[in-house]
């Protein structure tokens, strides 16, 4: 058998700054640092930070007053800021700048006046982050079957936003379906959906054209994990999404399975996908390739604090 590894895979450069966030602060103030939610959604990767001294929290009374505190990747509501500010807590904001991004487009909009519609999951930290940083109407929808059931109470004054981890190919026929009934409404370009989830969603459909099976790393929770099995799924390959090499079945690789296709979730490790590489060579794979892809060079700053004020020029690298 043979490995097809796609390419863009893996860590996008969200993932990449709040990791490097927590690190640093654990560097620079030592040990317990409080991190509000998982800093990203891999349990390898929150493992291996709480090893350090990260302590992984689902409420802010869980934080000593005053103590460090790292706001995930996901982006929090406003009344999570103001609740640590009322504790004194010492924040440093992880939020993916692309999160960011939809958060003031949300805000944006719902000062002008406009109920906000959020194309995304309900439940997803990243969704009731973006639901809390607006103080208008909102609603939430993921399906075009929803358009048409959406009950809102000013058809004429109406803004949608997407949640990040969805591609330009989740969101394009919901947003038309919102267009095709609400025919005012507003929203961003699809030119800021982000691009890491469209490039691995890309690569993923490219890699499919060529393999018998596909095997996606990445956790189970992980949105944009989950919708890269989906893309497998959709081009007819059996998909599968496991989260390291202790999940492969030895039955998935019987019969005419001679190419094997990886990618991995933008917030999976390398090391994850090289786990299960080695796996697979004791079930007879030979070769490994990777296909030709885009080779991603986005980098994010850092967030502009004190509390990461001894950070080195290699963490300093200009946002595209």
């Amino acid at each position: 058998m043979e490995v097809v590894l796609a390419q863009p895979r893996g860590f996008c450069a969200g993932v990449v700054r709040a990791i490097d966030i927590v690190d640093m602060a654990l560097d620079i103030h030592g040990a317990p640092i409080y991190v509000f939610h998982e800093i990203v959604h891999n349990q390898y990767v929150v493992k291996g930070l709480r090893s350090c001294g990260a302590v992984f929290v689902e409420s802010l009374q869980q934080v000593p007053e005053g103590a460090i505190t790292i706001f995930s990747a996901h982006g929090v509501a406003d009344a999570i800021v103001d609740e640590a500010k009322q504790r004194n807590l010492r924040i440093i904001d992880a939020t993916c700048p692309l999160v960011t991004k939809v958060h003031l487009q949300a805000q944006r909009y719902s000062k002008a006046g406009y109920s906000i519609i959020i194309i995304g999951h309900i439940g997803h930290e990243e969704v009731d982050g973006t639901m809390g940083s607006v103080n208008g109407p909102v609603y939430v929808i993921s399906e075009v079957e929803e358009v048409q059931t959406l009950q809102v109470t000013d058809n004429e004054k109406l803004a949608y936003v997407t949640q990040t981890t969805l591609s330009v190919d989740d969101t394009r026929d919901v947003i038309e379906a919102l267009k095709e009934r609400f025919s005012d409404i507003e929203g961003p370009s699809l030119d800021d959906i982000c691009y890491a989830t469209q490039n691995r969603q890309n690569a993923v459909r490219d890699l499919s054209e060529s393999v018998d099976l596909l095997l996606v790393v990445g956790a189970r929770n992980s949105s944009n994990s989950n919708r890269l099995r989906e893309v497998g799924e959709v081009c007819k390959v059996p998909s599968y999404l496991i989260q390291d090499q202790n999940d492969l079945d030895p039955k998935w690789f019987k019969g005419n399975i001679n190419k094997i296709g990886i990618s991995a979730g933008a917030s999976s490790p390398e090391v994850l996908v090289q786990g299960v590489i080695e796996q697979l060579r004791s079930y007879g794979v030979k070769q490994i390739t990777e296909l030709d892809g885009m080779e991603e060079s986005t980098t994010f700053r850092l967030p502009k604090t004190d509390l990461l004020q001894t950070a080195t020029s290699d963490h300093l690298a200009e946002s595209v």
